[in-house]
């Protein structure tokens, strides 16, 4: 049997030990709890402004995409691209703005599409886990045999890019960038020539708008030459061409674009 002293000393070890580690349980647990009470609030806010068109599980209608597969939502933390997007919608397409949308309310609805990648995908890694090329030779990729630098300049329109995007979006990109109208440039039998953003062209008539905005329309036979450009052209030829090494170097010289 321990002596009083030694009894005293054990019980009063045990004590410490208890209010040493009971604090960080229960600091832990708010966290999580808050993260749970954050994404079903979102999924709330998310039923009755959004579900509509996207669907009560973010998976999408014929109206509206999947929001699970959204590159937006996968590179968004805490709702900072998200918010953005939000405020200024997508009339054009549809997608309303929510310009009075409160922050936290933006921070939720991110949280219950989280959640439900999360639940669908499983734990995600982190957007870094991407970085596994060389830097060095993806420079040497863009201004050699990618040709990238015949359109794009690191200290012109890809100046800053690196800070601007995550690897994810880096990578989509040039993977597969947003569409573009196409270019053209129609010479008439007179010799004007008049360039813009194709209309309409098919085997009687060509149409384009031109870059002071105005629209122009001509049968063919009054043309002498019509020139189309598509300007993601050299994007999708490299598509068949890149190696996963040519992809992984390219993205790790663009996350150094800072």
């Amino acid at each position: 049997m321990k002596k009083p002293s030694e009894f005293m000393s054990a019980l009063l070890f045990a004590c410490l030990a208890i209010c040493m580690t009971t604090p960080s349980a229960t600091a832990q647990a708010p966290a999580v709890n808050s993260a749970k009470d954050a994404a079903e609030r979102g999924q709330g806010i998310f039923s009755s402004s959004c579900s509509f068109c996207h669907g009560a599980q973010a998976t999408g209608t014929e109206q509206a995409p999947n929001l699970l597969r959204s590159p937006l939502v996968m590179q968004d933390h805490d709702g900072d691209t998200l918010g953005p997007f939000l405020k200024q919608g997508r009339p054009t397409l549809g997608m309303p703005a929510f310009a009075s949308l409160e922050p936290q309310k933006v921070q939720d609805i991110a949280a219950f599409l989280h959640a439900r990648m999360q639940e669908i995908r499983g734990t995600r890694l982190p957007e870094t886990a991407l970085l596994v090329g060389d830097p060095k030779a993806g420079q040497a990729y863009f201004n050699g045999a990618g040709k990238c630098n015949t359109c794009h300049s690191p200290t012109g329109d890809l100046a800053h890019i690196g800070a601007k995007d995550q690897p994810l979006a880096l990578t989509t990109s040039f993977l597969t960038p947003p569409a573009k109208p196409l270019q053209a440039t129609v010479v008439l039998v007179s010799g004007q020539s008049v360039q813009g953003k194709l209309d309409y062209l098919d085997e009687f008539t060509v149409s384009l708008v031109d870059t002071a905005g105005v629209h122009h329309s001509w049968p063919r036979e009054r043309t002498r030459s019509i020139d189309v450009v598509d300007p993601l052209a050299a994007h999708k030829a490299l598509l068949p061409a890149y190696t996963d090494k040519d992809i992984h170097d390219l993205l790790a010289y663009l996350v150094t674009l800072k």
